[in-house]
Parts: structure tokens; C-alpha cells; sequence
């Protein structure tokens, strides 16, 4: 979900400086976030973060009476970074998994969606079957959920793994593979856009939980459970106050927290 580490700060640099090398208190959060996927989060063009991540985010810190700035992180270092106190949470559509459950500790759910797989329009791929895709070159970013179902689910499939997911959506929209998995709300939204309508959605995935996990969730140092917990409670607090309702509707049309 790369060994270099790109830091793009929503605060200022002097600011960010304050935080390396230790959490800050608890009324006072630095968020981390990718900025690189749409529609969940995405880094505009004057620095300006936008997407669901960003507006939950900012809506867990009123709830929690906290005050919160945001930095961008390439996905690959975003743990390790969150290890070395660059931030103090991560918010940035990470799924709750297992093997991300050894490194780090969550909130509850903030959002739960399956995965799926995109195909230009004229593809002859009918299904999803292992025999449909066998030999065909799918695209994922690179350290993520999707790259390991994938991986697991299309064995006989060419797997091309990508930075960020504009890097693979430019590739399929040239014709340089043949289809991509990802989130189902980021595929639907890539494919009703202009930048998308050479492809359609093939199918949702059924859910693998080992690999999917049981949603997004808020990352947190290992040991910060009282943080986790206060975010858990925000999230709850936020549902019932109709305040995440006001931000789904903002970006779905349905209910984009699941099961």
C-alpha cells in the first residue's frame, strides 16, 4: 500500500518540524494521509487536501475536540513513518488486516467496501475466473490489499504493481494492461470520469477478510490504544449525530460504511 519518503505538509514545514521524533499530545494530532487516492483523499494542485479521509478526519477531530493538521506520505513508508512519530495516525483508507495488525493498532471501521476489477470496454474477459484472466496483465498499487488478493486470487495472472493508482489507471487507459483491482468506490468513480471512460467495472470481488481485512480503519502506534479508543468513540459518536451521513452523501450515493 517504496524506500523513499515524500513528505507534502497541509501545515508548514517549521510546523512539522515540531512533531518529528515524538507523538504529540493528544488534543493536538498530526494526521497521515496519501493523498494520491481519489475519491477517498487526494493532494489538489494548491496543496489543499480534499476526499471522504479528509472530511471524516477533520470531523473526528471536532468530535474529539482536537486540534489537527494532515502531511501526505507515500503509501509504502506510511507505517514505518507512523512508527517513527512523524504522524500520530494514519487516515488514509487502510484496511484492518491481520498482517497490518502486527505492526500497528486500529480503530473500529470507518468504512467497509469490497474490492473489484476494472477492464477497458472493449475486453473480451467475461468473468473474474481464474481461467478468464490466466496470462492477462492485471495492474494494483504496489503494498496494498488489492496487490495481495490478487496475487492469491489470480495466480495465472500477470501481476504489475504500481506506486500510486494513477500510475496504473494511466496504463490500462493506453492499453498497456489488461484490467485493474481495487476498491469498488474508487474503480466506480475512475470509470464514470472522463479520465476513466475507456474502462467499465468487470465485477465486485467476493471479500477474502485474511487478506481484506474487516474495513478501513484509523491507524495508531502499537501500545496507543487509548487513542485508538477515543477515535473508535468519535466514529460512533459522529453516526449517530448524522454528521457522517452529511460527509457519505457528500461523495456516494449509498452506504459506503457496509456490513
Amino acid at each position: 500500500m517504496r524506500s523513499s519518503i515524500r513528505f507534502l505538509a497541509a501545515a508548514s514545514v517549521a510546523a512539522l518540524s515540531m512533531f518529528a521524533g515524538s507523538a504529540m499530545a493528544e488534543d493536538n494530532l498530526v494526521i497521515g494521509t496519501e493523498g494520491a487516492y481519489p475519491p477517498f483523499n487526494s493532494l489538489e494542485s494548491d496543496g489543499t487536501l480534499t476526499g471522504f479521509d479528509i472530511d471524516i478526519a477533520k470531523a473526528l477531530c471536532e468530535e474529539m475536540k482536537a486540534s489537527c493538521t494532515f502531511v501526505t506520505n507515500d503509501w509504502d513508508g506510511i507505517i514505518p513513518a507512523l512508527q517513527a512519530k512523524k504522524f500520530d495516525a494514519i487516515i488514509a483508507s487502510m484496511s484492518i488486516t491481520p498482517e497490518r495488525l502486527q505492526q500497528v493498532d486500529f480503530s473500529a471501521k470507518y468504512y467497509n467496501t469490497p474490492p473489484a476489477i476494472a477492464v477497458p470496454k472493449d475486453s473480451p474477459i467475461q468473468d473474474a475466473s481464474e481461467e478468464s484472466l490466466k496470462g492477462k496483465s492485471l495492474g494494483a498499487q504496489a503494498s496494498t490489499t488489492h496487490a495481495n488478493y490478487t496475487e492469491k486470487h489470480m495466480p495465472d495472472a500477470d501481476l504489475k504493481l504500481y506506486p500510486t493508482a494513477d500510475e496504473y489507471k494511466l496504463d490500462i487507459a493506453n492499453g498497456r494492461i489488461d484490467g485493474v483491482v481495487d476498491d469498488v468506490v474508487v474503480l466506480s468513480e475512475w470509470v464514470k470520469s472522463d479520465a476513466g471512460a475507456c474502462c467499465k467495472i468487470l465485477t465486485t470481488l467476493p471479500v477474502d477478510e485474511e487478506i481484506n481485512g474487516q474495513g478501513a480503519g484509523i491507524a495508531v502506534r502499537k501500545g496507543e490504544t487509548e487513542l485508538a479508543d477515543k477515535f473508535t468513540a468519535a466514529i460512533a459518536a459522529i453516526r449517530a449525530n448524522g454528521k457522517y451521513k452529511e460527509i457519505q452523501d457528500k461523495y456516494f450515493d449509498f452506504d459506503v460504511y457496509g456490513e
